[in-house]
C-alpha cells in the first residue's frame, strides 16, 4: 500500500463528505464542483495556507506536527478513529527506509489465555490476531462461531466474504462487512509495513468486488463494542452485546466476549446452545434434539 496514495485518498473522501453547511461556513454560489468543502475551506477551518493543505492532500506529509494534525482532525470531522488513523498515516510517512518493519505480533496463544477462556462458561469468548484468524475459542465461542470453526483455517474475514453461508449467518451482512472493512483499514495504517496483513488485502480485493467497493472508501472505525445479530443454525436468531478488548501482554490479539440482554429470547437460544455444547463433542451441524 502506497502510503501517499493512501493519504490523499483519505483526506479526499474526508473533504468530500462535509458540506459547508455542515462546517459552519456559507455557501457562496450556487455551482460547486465538489461535492463537499473545497480546500481552501478546509485550508480555513484548519488555519493553514492553501498551499500548504493541497501539499497535504497530495499525500506529503513528511515533517507535519501533531498539533498540525490534530487542527485538520477537527476541521474534517474526523472521530477517534479516523484521527488515529491520520496520525498512524503520518508516523508511516516519517518513518525511514531502515525502521519499516512489521510491528510486534503475537503468533502463538499463552496457556494462561487459554485457562481463562474456559473459565468463561456462561458467554461465549473467542480469541483472533491481526490477521483475523481466529485463534482460541472456549467451547461457547466455538459453538456460536460453528459455521466459522468448520474452515480448515477458521478466519472471520475470509468466511464473511467468500463463504456464501456468512449471507444466512449474518443476518445484517452488508453491516457486518463494512465493520470488518472498516476495521481492517485501521489495522493497516497501524501496521503498514506488515506483508502478512497487505497479503490479507491483496486476496480479499482480488476475489471479492465488494470488498474492493467498502477498501476504496476509506472508511476506518474501531471494534470494540456493539451489537450483533447472528442466525446461528441450531438455535436460530440471536441478538448479542459484543466487547473487544486488545491483550496488551500479546499484541496483535484481540479477546471479544459475547452476552444477551438477561429474560430475552437471544438468552434462552443461547442458553440452549450451551447446554447442548456441553453435553456433546458432535460437531455443530445439526439442531439440538430438546424432546
Amino acid at each position: 500500500m502506497d502510503n501517499r496514495s493512501e493519504v490523499k485518498e483519505f483526506l479526499t473522501t474526508r473533504r468530500a463528505r462535509i458540506t459547508p453547511d455542515a462546517a459552519g461556513l456559507p455557501a457562496f454560489g450556487g455551482n460547486r464542483r465538489v461535492p463537499g468543502l473545497r480546500r481552501e475551506e478546509v485550508a480555513l477551518l484548519s488555519g493553514m495556507s492553501v498551499d500548504y493543505y493541497t501539499r497535504l492532500e497530495r499525500g506529503d506529509l513528511s515533517g507535519v506536527s501533531p498539533g498540525v494534525l490534530d487542527s485538520l482532525a477537527r476541521a474534517l470531522h474526523l472521530d477517534d478513529a479516523e484521527t488515529a488513523h491520520l496520525h498512524d498515516l503520518a508516523h508511516a510517512a516519517n518513518t525511514s527506509p531502515v525502521a519499516r518493519k512489521p510491528r510486534k505480533s503475537t503468533t502463538t496463544l499463552r496457556p494462561s489465555i487459554q485457562r481463562l477462556l474456559d473459565a468463561i462458561t456462561e458467554a461465549p469468548a473467542i480469541v483472533r490476531n491481526n490477521y483475523y484468524d481466529y485463534v482460541a475459542a472456549n467451547r461457547l465461542g466455538r459453538a456460536l462461531y460453528s459455521p466459522v470453526f468448520a474452515e480448515p483455517a477458521p478466519n472471520s474475514a475470509r468466511f464473511a466474504f467468500f463463504n456464501p453461508a456468512a449471507h444466512d449467518f449474518y443476518p445484517d451482512w452488508d453491516k457486518v462487512v463494512q465493520e470488518f472493512v472498516a476495521a481492517m483499514r485501521g489495522d493497516a495504517g497501524r501496521n503498514p509495513f506488515d506483508k502478512r496483513l497487505t497479503d490479507l488485502v491483496g486476496e480479499l480485493a482480488t476475489r471479492s468486488e465488494t470488498f474492493r467497493t467498502l477498501w476504496a472508501a476509506h472508511d476506518v472505525r474501531y471494534h470494540r463494542t456493539g451489537v450483533k445479530r447472528i442466525h446461528h443454525p441450531l438455535v436460530g436468531d440471536l441478538e448479542l452485546t459484543y466487547e473487544a478488548f486488545e491483550l496488551p501482554a500479546d499484541p496483535g490479539l484481540q479477546l471479544s466476549t459475547f452476552t444477551a440482554e438477561p429474560g430475552s429470547p437471544s438468552e434462552d437460544a443461547l442458553t440452549l446452545l450451551a447446554t447442548w455444547a456441553a453435553t456433546t463433542d458432535a460437531p455443530l451441524t445439526t439442531a439440538p434434539n430438546t424432546t
